[in-house]
């Protein structure tokens, strides 16, 4: 999973926003007390470890919704997306594209979304 960044600055959202511009962008927003977001987070990486070949194009980053607040909240006023954990959202040319939140990702909807 060496495409996976964490990202824990604004500064660095900044960074991957701009790159959407060119290369799409997955969003997985974490919260790290929550079990559902625990279950998302294993569809998420089992996507990842699955399907490298398919992603190689794409820059995916983590953000901790409780340790990195202001991150995500500049993430949803960036997107348009309103705020939910876990939450995945796919980004292309600075755009939301797709998005999906709590039960909803799991590797088989990722695998039919991004592949």
């Amino acid at each position: 999973m060496s495409n996976l960044k964490e990202i824990q600055s604004i500064e660095e959202w900044n960074e991957a926003f701009e790159a959407s511009g060119s290369r799409p962008l997955v969003v997985f927003k974490h919260s790290t007390t929550c079990p559902v977001s625990a279950n998302a987070y294993t569809e998420f990486t089992n996507y990842l470890k699955n399907n490298e070949a398919a992603s190689a194009d794409t820059d995916f980053v983590l953000v901790k919704v409780i340790e990195s607040r202001p991150v995500s909240n500049q993430i949803a006023e960036d997107t348009s997306v309103k705020h939910e954990s876990p939450q995945v959202i796919l980004i292309k040319d600075k755009a939301k594209y797709w998005t999906a939140s709590h039960w909803s990702i799991t590797e088989a909807h990722m695998t039919a979304v991004m592949n």
